[in-house]
């Protein structure tokens, strides 16, 4: 499940005050002198930035290089992890990061309806339906987890599609209409993965890729 911007900015708060107090206790500016408490911080650093560094963000790419010069567990990281902390969470603070993992969605989703339309092009239906159909069941449980609607039961066991599709509705983050098309569209991909391919004809998988498109543009997450 994706992490909230609060949450975000929590961990990352959390973090730096372990920073701060190992910066209170040490007698040296990278730290050199707690040895064992240095490496410590490096590794709650480095696993705050793999987690919420978005891929493909420059917080990311900062990382890496940092990583790639220093090695994983130098205490030179005790020196420069912070500020890229600090960096990522102005960028959380500040709502920058939402247009990158919606842009990063939209290519991937894209990428699948290119595909399918592919299939549907060459005279696969059937394959076309089916790897369509995931996009927009995967879309429902991003806009959930954009709007603070859970996507698991209490158990962790994944809500079903249906259910996000009204929950959204009824949040309205979607109005009816669209309600109803994501309603259909998740029985087209039923019929498909469960064989019945006669349930649906060429016209309406390729009906169906084109609605989808334009709900994404319209229902970014």
């Amino acid at each position: 499940m994706a992490v909230s911007k609060e949450r975000a900015i929590e961990q990352i708060d959390d973090v730096l005050g372990h920073w701060s107090s190992l910066r209170t206790k040490s007698q040296h500016e990278d730290c050199s002198d707690l040895p064992q408490d240095s490496a410590k911080v490096v590794g709650l650093m480095s696993s705050v930035m793999m987690r919420l560094a978005p891929s493909g963000s420059a917080h990311r790419a900062t990382f890496d290089l940092l990583q790639k010069k220093y090695g994983t567990m130098n205490h030179v990281l005790v020196q420069e992890l912070p500020g890229a902390l600090e960096a990522l969470k102005y960028d959380y603070e500040n709502g920058y990061l939402d247009s990158l993992t919606q842009l990063v969605h939209a290519s991937v989703f894209a990428d699948f309806l290119e595909m399918s339309q592919h299939l549907l092009d060459g005279g696969y239906k059937d394959p076309a339906a089916v790897l369509s159909g995931c996009v927009p069941e995967e879309h429902l449980r991003k806009l959930c987890d954009a709007n603070s609607i859970p996507v698991d039961d209490p158990s962790g066991r994944a809500r079903k599609a249906d259910v996000l599709n009204a929950d959204l509705a009824k949040a309205n983050v979607y109005g009816k209409l669209d309600q109803k098309n994501v309603t259909a569209w998740l029985d087209l991909r039923n019929n498909a993965a469960h064989g019945k391919f006669s349930a649906y004809d060429a016209a309406q998988v390729a009906l169906h890729i084109q609605s989808v498109r334009d709900f994404l543009s319209r229902h970014p997450a």
